[in-house]
């Protein structure tokens, strides 16, 4: 069976993978893997096997039992985590620390997928220099102005007209709507969702007036989101809890949008300005109201 699985799964998983030192930075997550192919009416859906859904990942208890290696022992930094960008150093007291990266360290590019264009405009070979670059630049204004913007070399994106902007929240809330039935059906025991977030998608998944994944005009997924107004809620809130992780306080930051709009921006041009006005008040934070009338979803649903 083809399994339509969304990206940025995958990408945020690894963000819990293993416990950091620093606070790891959303956006560092977006390089880890090249950008996918776009089915013709889906807002970046990939045909692969789901990752670790960020949300379930529980911190386990050490066992006391546990031997020192070591090889740890006489060097700190073989059990110490640097976020992207930095590497880690030990000081004259052999105390592990994290200092930026020289980007002249990374590894060559080897190809162009691995490319990565930043808010400057500026093409770097790969996330490991650009996010070297920008630590090197920590303090300064260019340095806090300086995100990665998308994936692939950079390029010229086309204006998104006013009628084209419109049409993006259409597929995007078709697409959430399939991305967590799919998860559903995956779910076994992966614990992929919550046995609360099952019961809700239960009932989406069970509902025979859901329309089934497909390629649907426009016109039809209007027709639908009026009709089945109450199957959209939900998904539109699991896209908002699945980014706002660090720290999780009901706004998204840029850093916590780069997972979804990275990989989007190149396929689908209408992406920053969606998400600029998904950010009405313009303070740089988008809140979950904000976030939900982006989608049509109602005020009080947010409550």
């Amino acid at each position: 069976m083809r399994v339509w699985v969304v990206f940025l799964l995958c990408l945020a998983g690894h963000a819990f993978a293993a416990p950091t030192e620093e606070e790891p930075n959303v956006e560092e997550l977006v390089a880890e893997e090249p950008a996918a192919e776009v089915s013709p009416n889906f807002l970046f859906i990939r045909e692969v096997d789901v990752g670790t859904n960020p949300v379930q990942v529980e911190v386990g208890e050490f066992d006391e039992g546990i031997e020192v290696d070591e090889d740890v022992a006489e060097n700190p930094c073989l059990n110490y985590q640097c976020k992207k960008g930095k590497v880690c150093e030990v000081d004259e007291s052999n105390t592990p620390m994290c200092v930026c990266q020289d980007p002249s360290t990374c590894p060559p590019a080897e190809g162009e997928f691995e490319h990565v264009c930043g808010t400057d405009n500026k093409t770097y070979d790969s996330s490991c220099h650009f996010f070297a670059t920008k630590c090197t630049l920590e303090g300064t204004k260019k340095g806090h102005k300086l995100h990665l913007d998308y994936i692939g070399p950079c390029k010229l994106i086309e204006p998104c007209l006013d009628s084209e902007l419109n049409e993006f929240p259409l597929r995007m809330r078709d697409w959430l709507k399939n991305v967590l039935v799919t998860l559903y059906e995956r779910d076994e025991d992966n614990n992929l969702l919550t046995e609360k977030q099952k019961l809700r998608v239960k009932k989406i998944f069970e509902n025979e007036k859901r329309l089934q994944a497909g390629d649907h005009s426009l016109d039809l997924l209007a027709r639908d989101f009026a009709k089945n107004y109450n199957m959209y809620i939900f998904p539109v809130h699991w896209q908002f809890g699945q980014l706002d992780q660090h720290p999780i306080d009901g706004y998204l930051t840029h850093s916590e949008l780069a997972p979804l709009r990275a990989p989007l921006i190149p396929m689908e041009h209408c992406t920053t300005r969606f998400f600029e006005e998904c950010d009405a008040d313009d303070d740089k934070y988008i809140a979950l109201e904000e976030w939900a009338s982006c989608f049509g979803i109602k005020e009080r649903e947010c409550r």
